[in-house]
């Protein structure tokens, strides 16, 4: 049977135990047609990146599965009527890893990617803190010293 990645989006209103019952909606279904949940993380209440049906913040539940085409089309037709889903996408994968995925291993505040605490960028020399590298010899205002005195000049 083939692999699948299911990413449900709750509603905020809907409390914690619901969002468990959901799963195990799911795996009571995947159970009556020879299916399994590999894995199931409920990944918590996150924000949204734009609004759905007016919500700004939503619980997220993250299933890897194994199941057959008749099974996910049960499990689809479910969450569609679900008052409670504002969102659900399934993804057909080749394999389904037994470790946490990126959204549950913790980020802590050292692992910040290439950015510093302060946006400087790390492991590159090709700029120093407060060097814009593009002006040269100008100095910080360029060359405006410059232009008053050939406007001074040019008066004359």
């Amino acid at each position: 049977m083939p692999f699948y990645e299911t990413t449900i989006i709750v509603r905020q209103d809907a409390s914690t135990q619901q969002v468990e019952k959901l799963g195990e909606d799911i795996k009571t279904i995947l159970e009556n047609a020879q299916g399994r949940v590999i894995k199931q993380e409920n990944w918590g209440l996150r924000q949204l990146a734009y609004r759905v049906k007016k919500y700004r913040k939503a619980h997220y539940l993250h299933l890897n599965i194994e199941a057959s085409a008749e099974a996910l089309v049960q499990i689809e037709y479910m969450l569609r009527y679900q008052e409670d889903v504002l969102r659900y996408l399934t993804v057909r994968v080749d394999e389904v890893s037994e470790e946490p995925s990126v959204m549950m291993q913790s980020r802590g505040r050292g692992e910040r990617g290439e950015r510093g605490e302060r946006g400087e960028r790390r492991g590159g020399d090709r700029f120093e803190r407060g060097d814009r590298g593009d002006r040269g010899d100008r100095g910080d205002r360029g060359d405006r010293g410059d232009r008053f005195e050939r406007r001074e000049r040019a008066d004359r």
